[in-house]
């Protein structure tokens, strides 16, 4: 299914921006005025508000994105100059524009969350740092970890190689001993559950920020430095650490490549 995506503003700079932007990641666009806000989310993927165009103050801003959200369609706030709220970065989840990169950025993401069936892929799948666990990261984002033995043809012996299927459903893990074992998409969609023993990874936004903040520390970078590496403005990265605003694994994965560590190690490593 295509995502379609409707940009709120009158300001052609910003509409050729967007629709250059969403048509590389075969993303359909339909450009309405502001003042069309309670029909902009029917059957639309994501909404973008051009808000320095809209000249909305505060509290029209947060009425339309929360609107947005409700309505269960991302919202997107496109932003040059205006000051926002962190309660704003909250109703967005992050995805703020203020270049073209950013742009380019969340065009991407807007593809992917547009796909129906990425719940139904598996993304990344790796050993866990904390010890012999497997862990499966889906498309939509959700992470679990997987105890061995995996199936009935893991020996026990050390995983050596970890490949995706192409039909991304299934990962075969190759065993030191010569034989192979499966990770399948069914195994972990089931470990959602609380039956099948497995323990999926829950995300405190304050401890995940904490974590951030530590690792970023121990690398001898500040947030400034951090923010011109990643490209994510300065204030959202306090705010992230801060534990005020929980981001998503995308931009998780850009601020773990950037200080020098590997997502899975952010999100699994433990506190000492």
């Amino acid at each position: 299914m295509t995502s379609s995506v409707t940009l709120l503003t009158e300001r052609e700079r910003v509409e050729q921006q967007w629709r250059d932007a969403l048509r590389k990641h075969d993303v359909s666009c339909r450009v309405m005025p502001p003042s069309n806000l309670a029909d902009a989310s029917d059957g639309q993927t994501a909404v973008v508000v051009d808000v320095d165009g809209a000249r909305l103050d505060s509290d029209e801003l947060l009425c339309a994105l929360g609107f947005l959200r409700a309505s269960g369609v991302l919202p997107i706030a496109h932003v040059e100059q205006s000051e926002f709220e962190d309660i704003i970065m909250d109703l967005c989840d992050g995805r703020i524009a203020s270049t073209e990169s950013d742009i380019d950025r969340i065009a991407a993401l807007i593809a992917r969350r547009g796909d129906s069936q990425r719940h139904l892929r598996l993304e990344y799948v790796t050993l866990s740092p904390r010890g012999d666990d497997v862990l499966a990261i889906l498309g939509n984002g959700n992470a679990s970890l997987h105890p061995r033995p995996i199936d009935a043809s893991d020996d026990g012996s050390e995983i050596t190689g970890i490949t995706i299927d192409p039909s991304a459903t299934r990962a075969v893990l190759q065993l030191e001993s010569g034989g192979i074992c499966q990770l399948t998409i069914a195994s972990v969609q089931s470990s959602s559950s609380a039956s099948n023993g497995h323990e999926d990874i829950a995300i405190d936004g304050e401890r995940l920020g904490a974590r951030l903040r530590k690792l970023r520390l121990e690398a001898g970078l500040t947030q400034a430095e951090l923010a011109r590496r990643t490209g994510i403005h300065r204030p959202n990265i306090a705010r992230v650490e801060a534990g005020r605003h929980t981001p998503s694994l995308e931009t998780l994965a850009r601020i773990a490549n950037a200080i020098g560590v590997s997502t899975t190690h952010v999100l699994v490593s433990q506190e000492s």
